[in-house]
């Protein structure tokens, strides 16, 4: 396979799975202002900050208001992580190497992308918001089952599922950044008893990945912080916890040539992530923790690059 195709399709399912999970982020706090009492507010602006977009949302208003962060959000051509443009970005990767997949695939993604064109800029509203979101993690769902169920299993159906768990494990840590800490202090600020406003936050963080039933079966407890972020980083069953991407990965890794470095990479990572005291994290430094975990995902990307990838070219100014 060519360099410049496996780029292309690693970054197609990077795009696809940043599409879902953003709607996925956005979820949590929109559920949150429906189950939170009245009086405790949330902060539209830590979306913004959770993806790393501060620059960008700042170039045009200081303003972090519910409208403004969601229109930012859903349909900014100019933010390169918005629903619109990560869909656009994937369309693109889909369009160059359309003839390795299915061709249903790529129908999907494109009926996708003019779908979020035509509705994207006026979904700032909660209800229209509601069922955008929910149209975009179905129809990303229905692109990872046509894959998993039409595809050839080579190399470039590997290549996808890299670009996915990759950008999964991320964005699981993004989310329960959210929880952990950024939203809950802000919350319990002007509240003295935290502990309801902490439960209803660690299960609409469950719920908006989709972990609600699996987390009770599995923990078979009531929803706690330290149960709940355990699960979501450790747990080797559930899709969406960081170990369950990781091995992901690895089995990825080890049906391609030249695997090794980035298999040391991620087994690092394993082995943090299986040696962490969460208990003592919840306490203090769960957040920087957290920015650890994704220097690494970060490290596991430019260690696929530098195996597989054209490398980059430097343009002197």
């Amino acid at each position: 396979m060519l360099s410049r195709v496996a780029e292309r399709i690693y970054w197609m399912g990077r795009y696809m799975e940043r599409c879902e999970n953003a709607a996925r982020l956005i979820n949590v706090n929109t559920k949150l202002l429906l189950d939170l009492p009245r009086g405790v507010s949330v902060g539209w602006g830590t979306l913004v900050e959770i993806m790393g977009l501060d620059d960008y949302f700042s170039r045009d208003t200081q303003n972090a208001d519910e409208r403004s962060v969601m229109r930012f959000m859903l349909a900014d051509t100019h933010n390169p992580s918005s629903l619109l443009t990560s869909m656009a970005n994937a369309r693109e990767n889909a369009r160059i190497t359309r003839e390795i997949m299915p061709s249903e695939v790529y129908e999907l993604i494109n009926d996708t992308y003019w779908y979020l064109n035509d509705y994207a800029s006026g979904a700032v509203a909660r209800r229209e918001r509601h069922l955008l979101l929910e149209a975009v993690i179905q129809r990303v769902q229905q692109f990872t089952g046509m894959l998993a169920g039409c595809m050839s299993q080579n190399d470039a159906y590997s290549f996808i599922r890299l670009g996915r768990n990759l950008e999964r494990a991320d964005m699981t840590s993004r989310i329960v950044d959210v929880g952990a800490s950024r939203i809950l202090p802000k919350a319990v600020e002007d509240n003295s008893a935290n502990e309801p406003y902490s439960n209803i936050l660690w299960m609409s963080v469950l719920r908006s990945l989709s972990g609600y039933q699996m987390y009770r079966q599995h923990v078979l407890d009531r929803v706690n912080a330290e149960d709940v972020v355990m699960f979501l980083f450790q747990d080797p069953l559930f899709p969406r916890a960081v170990e369950h991407c990781l091995s992901e990965l690895t089995d990825c890794f080890a049906k391609l040539p030249n695997s090794d470095q980035a298999l040391h990479e991620v087994a690092a990572l394993r082995r943090q992530l299986k040696g962490a005291d969460f208990a003592a994290l919840m306490d203090s430094g769960l957040h920087d923790y957290i920015d650890t975990v994704q220097s690494e995902i970060a490290a596991i990307h430019q260690a696929i690059a530098a195996t597989w990838f054209l490398p980059q070219v430097q343009v002197s100014a």
